[in-house]
């Protein structure tokens, strides 16, 4: 393939630039500071609740955004309805916005004297400065990345196969889980994948609605930005050391679902 030496110099050259030397210089001050020294920076109530906190509900995000996301992205490429176009636009408005300044405006929104927050006090549920305000933040920034990774897929799925499927005598419910989810199984986890990824480090849409307060609505990336502040360079490595870990433990375990599920879809 012409150019396959230099397209692949320059591919390997970036990822190095951008992903693996950065890493390795996480790992590096890791190896430095000790085994002894990460557990126990890591091993405090503090630290373990901040991260309890950020990789559960980023994990319950990713599944709202799994179930919402396919659901919109059929819905945007199915149905023809007025005001199409302006929803679909809407979808990548999380890209564009900046995360401050998402954050600001769903503090505005849902703080108790916002325009919502008005109305969910009254019936005494709280949403801005509680865990509900990080989860509400990160569904916002989380979506599009499933409802774009899918929508392709919807749209080179012919409505044939499901005319088929009914021709056969299948209902819809039968369709959809032994026709059309396997289709979309492989896309959708690569969104949800994607949107796991971005709530897990999400900072700024988070910080403004979260309240900040230790061990109740304290986010592990906040932490790290204390850390930081305190000049304590290897706490900071500390816990980054301990997010990577558990990221990649959760991507892995994805990723070998993907691969189970693309095996399953051939043999089909």
């Amino acid at each position: 393939m012409p150019g396959l030496g230099l397209s692949a110099g320059i591919t390997f050259f970036m990822l190095t630039l951008v992903v693996a030397l950065p890493i390795g210089a996480l790992l590096w001050q890791g190896a430095n500071f000790g085994a002894a020294n990460i557990w126990a920076t890591i091993n405090r109530d503090r630290v373990w609740t901040a991260l309890w906190l950020s990789f559960r509900l980023s994990f319950l995000a990713a599944c709202f955004n799994l179930v919402f996301g396919v659901i919109l992205a059929w819905v945007l490429v199915r149905y023809r309805f007025p005001g199409r176009r302006i929803i679909d636009a809407a979808v990548d408005l999380p890209f564009a916005l900046p995360t401050a300044v998402a954050g600001i405006a769903l503090t505005a929104l849902y703080a108790p004297n916002g325009v919502l927050g008005q109305l969910t006090n009254q019936i005494g549920w709280q949403i801005a400065y509680t865990q509900w305000g990080i989860f509400l933040a990160l569904v916002f920034v989380g979506l599009p990345f499933v409802t774009r990774t899918v929508q392709p897929v919807i749209e080179e799925i012919e409505t044939e196969v499901e005319e088929a499927s009914a021709t056969l005598g299948a209902s819809r419910t039968h369709t959809l889980r032994h026709v059309i989810a396997p289709m979309l199984m492989p896309a959708a986890l690569t969104g949800f994948a994607l949107s796991l990824a971005r709530a897990v480090g999400e900072y700024g849409s988070v910080i403004f609605i979260a309240g900040n307060i230790p061990l109740r609505t304290e986010i592990a990336p906040l932490l790290i930005v204390i850390q930081l502040e305190e000049y304590n360079y290897d706490a900071a490595g500390a816990i980054g050391l301990a997010m990577l870990a558990i990221s990649f433990t959760m991507l892995l375990v994805i990723n070998l679902i993907q691969i189970w599920s693309r095996k399953r879809i051939g043999h089909v």
